[in-house]
């Protein structure tokens, strides 16, 4: 089997090759660039299984990047920021970023973060009740697809793995921190606004289909849960 393939984009040589080193120790192959717009090529290229961006680039901002690859890829991306308020991390998960480093940072650490990033990107979670024939949601399990009201929707990991946990239970209101524990595998390195940022994004990909209809509803103080009657 082949080793996932990780595009480093960082523009400093010494922290590249540190990311290089600690992701080849762990049995990953890695692709290298040092600027943004080196990067966009070698995703058409090359079979990238995820990427590491460094937000500092010298030619473009590493959240613009996000938002050029979000635009034609569901390539996970982890963000690498200097910046450590809290506003630049729900940002960066608001454009579809997976998950975060704040430097500086351990290259082990952010070994272990790629890791755990390609697991949800790779691994089956269980399966949830099938929809109803009749539904206007549909989730197709093994292809990793959902159908809204007949439109295809385009999810990132997240997202998708938190309406697996609505759709499992119509109805049913999860707490932030139960949603932590379904979906993420650190959920106490995670903070309650990345929750709230990726159903922002889920539920506008959901009303941009139907905009009658909110399909997730907000219970104040509880949290969240998904109308029973789509």
């Amino acid at each position: 089997m082949d080793k996932p393939k990780v595009l480093i984009v960082e523009d400093e040589p010494a922290i590249r090759d540190n990311i290089q080193f600690a992701l080849e120790s762990e049995g990953l192959a890695t692709v290298q660039c040092g600027t943004g717009m080196e990067a966009l090529p070698l995703l058409e290229q090359a079979a990238i299984d995820l990427v590491v961006l460094d937000v500092g680039l010298p030619d473009v901002s590493g959240f613009d990047l996000l938002k050029r690859i979000r635009a034609n890829h569901r390539t996970p991306v982890i963000l690498l920021t200097a910046r450590n308020a809290e506003l630049d991390r729900v940002l960066g998960l608001e454009i579809g970023a997976d998950d975060y480093v704040v430097k500086p940072f351990s290259p082990r650490e952010l070994a272990a973060r790629v890791k755990a990033v390609l697991r949800r990107t790779t691994l089956q979670p269980e399966p949830p009740p099938s929809a109803a024939s009749d539904s206007a949601l549909q989730i197709d399990k093994d292809k990793r697809q959902v159908s809204y009201c007949g439109a295809q929707l385009t999810l990132s990991k997240f997202e998708y793995e938190i309406l697996l946990v609505f759709a499992a239970r119509p109805g049913q209101v999860f707490s932030r921190e139960q949603i932590m524990n379904r979906v993420w595998d650190e959920p106490n390195q995670s903070l309650e606004r990345t929750v709230d940022a990726h159903i922002k994004n889920l539920r506008a990909k959901l009303r941009a289909i139907k905009p009658e209809v909110d399909p997730i509803i907000t219970h104040r103080g509880s949290g969240y849960s998904l109308r029973e009657d789509l």
